[in-house]
C-alpha cells in the first residue's frame, strides 16, 4: 500500500451532498454514565456506527462489504440505483475511501449481495465501551487516560479486555502497541503479550494496516 493512497482525502462532500448517514450512536441502549466529553457504556453497546470518522482507510473486500452493509443499513431512503452509485465513489480509490479499485461485475455481485439481506437485523459491529462525542477537541492523550481510568479501572486483562484497548486506541488513529494497552489496563507491556492470542495478534495487526 503506498503511503500516498494511505494519505488521500476521502470525498466526505459526496456523502454529504447526498445526505447519505454514515454515523449513529447508539439509540436504544442507555450509558452507564454519562460525561462532558461522552458516554460510557459498562457492559459495550454495538450500536455505535462511526465510519470514516479515523483514518483508518478500507483495505478488504470483507471490509468494503462492511461498509456498503451499513450505509445500507443507515440510509433505508435510498433506492438501488442511489445505492449503486453510492457503492461506486465508496469503492474507488480515487474517492480516497478504499486503498483499491473494485471491479464493476464483482461490486455488482456485492451490492446485490447487501440489497439482499435483512435490514431489520443491524449490521455485526464491534462492541464500544468509550464513546465520545462527535467532532469533541480534546488531546489524544487526555482521551487515553479517560479510556483507561474506565476501562482499566479494576479490570483483569483478559482478551476482551485487551481488546476492548485495542478497539479504543484504533479510534484515534494511533497505532496498537503492547506497551500503550498496558498503560490503559496499568499493567505491564509483558502481561498483556501473555495475555493475547493469536487471534488478537491477527486483528492488531489489521487494525495497524488500516491506518
Amino acid at each position: 500500500m503506498s503511503h500516498k493512497l494511505n494519505q488521500m482525502e476521502r470525498n466526505l462532500g459526496y456523502l454529504n451532498k447526498h445526505r447519505i448517514v454514515y454515523r449513529q450512536l447508539p439509540t436504544t441502549d442507555v450509558p452507564t454514565d454519562t460525561f462532558d466529553w461522552g458516554w460510557f457504556y459498562e457492559e459495550g453497546t454495538f450500536q455505535c456506527y462511526t465510519l470514516f470518522t479515523s483514518k483508518a482507510k478500507i483495505t478488504t473486500f470483507k471490509s468494503l462489504k462492511w461498509h456498503l452493509l451499513v450505509l445500507w443499513y443507515l440510509n433505508p431512503q435510498l433506492d438501488p440505483d442511489d445505492f449503486i452509485g453510492l457503492s461506486k465513489v465508496i469503492s474507488n480509490r480515487e474517492h480516497g475511501f478504499a486503498t483499491f479499485t473494485l471491479k464493476d461485475s464483482i461490486l455488482d455481485k456485492m451490492v446485490y449481495e447487501v440489497s439482499m439481506l435483512d435490514l431489520d437485523e443491524p449490521p455485526k459491529n464491534r462492541a464500544r465501551k468509550v464513546i465520545f462525542k462527535p467532532f469533541l477537541n480534546m488531546p489524544i492523550n487526555e482521551k487515553l487516560s479517560i479510556v483507561g481510568k474506565l476501562i482499566g479501572r479494576g479490570k483483569s486483562t483478559n482478551e476482551g479486555d485487551i481488546y476492548q484497548c485495542m478497539l479504543d486506541i484504533h479510534e484515534l488513529d494511533q497505532k496498537i502497541t503492547f506497551s500503550k494497552i498496558a498503560k490503559i489496563l496499568g499493567c505491564s507491556s509483558r502481561t498483556v503479550q501473555r495475555n493475547i492470542g493469536d487471534e488478537l495478534k491477527r486483528e492488531k495487526e489489521l487494525l495497524n494496516r488500516e491506518l
